[in-house]
C-alpha cells in the first residue's frame, strides 16, 4: 500500500498550559486556584521548548488558551462572573468558551497583559522553530458566552437572533421559545465547600438555548453537556435537518473572522473540536477561504464516524482527522490484553478505513478525552504501550501526537472535583499533575525527580518520535505489510504480534510489534518479489534503531530469526 504525498511527518505535543507548568501538589478536590495553583503562559519559556523541541516534536497543540466559563472571580478585572450552575469544575472546561477573542485569564501572570502573554508565547515558541495550535470549538459556546474584547466591527454571537423562533437561519442560536432553561437537578457546582450568591440552582436564561449536545429543549441532564449552548449553521434539526446555507449562515462569517483573528497572531493551525456535529459544507467554505489568506494553516479535526472521514478531508478540507475509532481503540485492545484482541484491528485500518489517506489520520495513544495509559483503568504500566507506541508512530506519514505526562507515565490517580477518578487528567479542575512534575521539577524541566524506569520511558519516547520525524522511509516512506507472509506454522506469528515494512529507495525499516504479555521467538520472512528488487541475498544485518542492538540473518531468503521481550518492538534498518 502506497503511503506517501508528504514530505513532513508531523509530531505534536499537547499540553494544558493551566496544568503544564503548575509546581502547587496540594491536590484538593475540588480545590480553588489559590490552593491547588495553576500553570501560566509564561511558564512554558524557553528551557520547556528546547526540551519538547529536543524529543523530536514540530508543533505544541495550546489546549485551553482561549478565555472560558470559570468559577474563579476576575471582576476587579473587567472580568464579569459565570454562574457556578452552568460551569463544570472549579476553573471550567476548556471547550466552553466564554470569549472567542480573548486569553484564558487563569493563565496570565498580569491578567490586564494576558493576549500579551498569549503573543509572547507564539514568539518563544516559534524561536524554537515550533509551531502553534490551538483549539476551535466550532460547536458550541458557554452558556455565559459574551465577547468583551472582540474587534469593533463584530457582532457577538447571538446579538441579532430573533428568540421568537425555535430555528431561523439568521439567528447563532436554536431556542425553545416560551420555556426557560432548567439547571440540571443534583447538580453541587464547586462541591459543598464552594460558596457563592449565583450558586442557587437557577440560571437565567429564556428561552433556553439548544444545549450543545443537540439537546433541543430547555431541560439537559446532568449527563449532558449542559454548560454549553449549540450554534447555528443553517441546519434546521428539529425540521427534518432541513440544510439553509443559501444564503450563508451568519455563523459561517463569525467563525471565519475568529480563524482570521488568531491567524493573524500567528497561530498555525486548530485542533478543530467535535468537526462532524458542524456541516461538512461549512468546512469546505471556511478552509480554503481562511487558507487563501494562510496558506500554512493545517486543521485537525476531532472525528468518530469511519464512513464520513473521506467526506471531511476531501469535501471538508481537513488536513488531518483523529484515528481514534480504528487503529486508538484496536490498539487498546491489545495492550489491555483482551481476550478477543487482534492485530487484524489494525489490518483493517490500513487496508479499508483509511487505506486511500493514511497521510491524513492523526494517530495517539492519550490526549485529554482518553485515559491515561499508566491508569489501571487502562494498562496499569507504561511500558505495555511500548508496541502500541511504536506502530502508532511508525505506521504511516500521517502525524502522531502525545499528552503531556504520557512520556512519564502519569496515572492520572485520584478524583479532583467535577473531574472523577476516571484514570483521565482532568480538563476541569485547578490540579498539580503528580509525575509530569517530577520531570517539571520546580519549573527546571530537567527531570530531576523522575525514577530511573521514567527517565528510561521518556528516553524511549524521544528516540522513538526523533526516528519517526526524521527517517524519511517513516516520514514519506511505502508501507508493506507482511502477515500474509509470516502467519505459517513454526514461524512464531500469530494474532497477537504485527510487522510490517516502511521503505523508500533510499532506507528501509522492518517494524515488528509483539502485544503479547510473554517475550517471543520470531522467524520474519520478508517479500521475495522485494528481496528481488532490492538485490539482497545472503547474509544481511539488522540494527535496532531504538536499542542499537544488531540483529544477522545468514540467509535472508530463509528469514530473519529474533527473540524480543513482552509488549515491545523493533525498528530494524536494513
Amino acid at each position: 500500500m502506497a503511503d506517501t504525498g508528504i514530505n513532513h511527518k508531523l509530531i505534536i505535543y499537547q499540553l494544558l498550559p493551566r496544568l503544564f507548568g503548575n509546581t502547587n501538589t496540594t491536590n484538593k478536590n475540588y480545590g480553588s486556584v489559590e490552593e491547588n495553583g495553576v500553570g501560566k503562559l509564561n511558564d512554558i519559556n524557553d528551557t520547556a521548548l528546547r526540551e519538547i523541541k529536543s524529543m523530536g516534536f514540530t508543533h505544541v497543540w495550546y489546549t485551553g488558551v482561549i478565555e472560558h466559563a470559570t468559577m474563579t472571580d476576575y471582576t476587579q478585572y473587567g472580568i464579569p462572573n459565570d454562574d457556578p450552575d452552568v460551569v463544570k469544575g472549579r476553573a471550567g472546561s476548556p471547550y466552553a468558551i466564554k470569549d472567542y477573542y480573548d486569553v484564558a485569564p487563569d493563565l496570565a501572570v498580569d491578567v490586564p497583559n494576558r493576549m500579551a502573554e498569549f503573543d509572547a508565547l507564539v514568539q518563544r515558541t516559534h524561536a524554537q522553530q515550533l509551531k502553534v495550535i490551538i483549539d476551535l470549538v466550532p460547536n458550541h459556546v458557554a452558556r455565559t458566552y459574551r465577547s468583551d474584547t472582540k474587534p469593533a466591527a463584530i457582532r457577538d454571537f447571538g446579538a441579532d437572533d430573533d428568540t421568537t423562533k425555535a430555528f431561523s437561519a439568521l439567528n447563532d442560536f436554536y431556542y425553545t421559545p416560551g420555556y426557560p432553561f432548567k439547571v440540571p437537578a443534583g447538580y453541587n457546582p464547586g462541591g459543598d465547600e464552594f460558596h457563592s450568591p449565583l450558586k442557587d440552582g437557577r440560571f437565567d436564561e429564556n428561552p433556553a438555548k439548544a444545549t450543545g449536545n443537540d439537546v433541543f429543549n430547555a431541560a439537559p441532564s446532568i449527563n449532558d453537556w449542559f454548560e454549553t449552548v449549540k450554534l447555528n449553521y443553517g441546519v434546521d434539526y428539529m425540521g427534518g435537518r432541513a440544510q439553509h446555507f443559501n444564503p450563508i449562515p451568519p455563523m459561517w462569517q463569525k467563525i471565519y473572522d475568529i480563524l482570521d483573528y488568531w491567524s493573524a497572531k500567528g497561530v498555525d493551525g486548530f485542533r478543530c473540536d467535535m468537526v462532524e456535529m458542524v456541516p461538512v459544507e461549512f468546512w469546505g467554505w471556511v478552509i480554503p477561504k481562511i487558507k487563501t489568506k494562510y496558506p500554512q494553516l493545517i486543521f485537525l479535526g476531532e472525528a468518530y464516524n469511519t464512513s464520513q472521514y473521506h467526506n471531511y478531508i476531501f469535501n471538508g478540507g481537513f488536513d488531518y482527522l483523529y484515528d481514534k475509532v480504528g487503529l486508538y481503540d484496536g490498539l487498546k485492545r491489545l495492550m489491555r490484553n483482551e481476550p478477543h484482541a487482534t492485530i487484524w484491528d489494525i489490518n483493517k485500518v490500513c487496508f479499508h478505513e483509511s487505506a486511500e489517506f493514511p497521510q491524513h489520520m492523526l494517530r495517539f495513544l492519550e490526549n485529554h478525552d482518553e485515559e491515561r495509559i499508566a491508569s489501571p483503568h487502562f494498562v496499569g504500566n507504561a511500558w505495555l504501550a511500548a508496541a502500541a507506541m511504536i506502530v502508532t508512530a511508525t505506521l504511516s506519514t500521517g502525524p502522531v501526537m502525545i499528552y503531556f505526562g504520557q512520556e512519564v507515565g502519569e496515572p492520572a490517580a485520584g478524583a479532583k472535583g467535577f473531574s472523577e477518578d476516571n484514570g483521565r487528567t482532568t480538563i476541569f479542575d485547578y490540579w498539580g499533575v503528580p509525575e509530569h512534575q517530577k520531570w517539571l521539577n520546580g519549573g527546571q524541566f530537567d527531570g530531576g525527580q523522575l525514577s530511573e524506569s521514567q527517565k528510561q520511558l521518556r528516553e524511549f519516547y524521544s528516540k522513538l518520535l526523533n526516528i519517526s520525524g526524521s527517517n524519511a522511509a517513516i516520514t514519506q516512506g511505502r508501507f508493506y505489510e507482511l502477515m500474509l507472509i509470516n502467519l505459517r506454522p513454526g514461524s512464531g506469528f500469530d494474532e497477537r504480534t504485527y510487522a510490517y515494512l516502511r521503505y523508500t529507495d533510499q532506507q528501509r525499516i522492518l517494524v515488528v510489534a509483539n502485544f503479547d504479555r510473554h517475550d517471543r521467538n520470531l522467524l520474519v520472512k520478508l517479500p521475495p518479489e522485494l528481496l528481488a528488487q532490492w538485490q539482497l541475498t545472503g547474509t544481511l544485518a539488522f540494527t535496532d534503531l531504538l536499542s542499537g542492538a544488531v540483529y544477522t540473518a545468514a540467509n535472508i531468503d530463509a528469514g530473519l530469526s529474533i527473540k524480543f521481550s513482552a509488549a515491545n518492538g523493533l525498528l530494524l534498518s536494513f
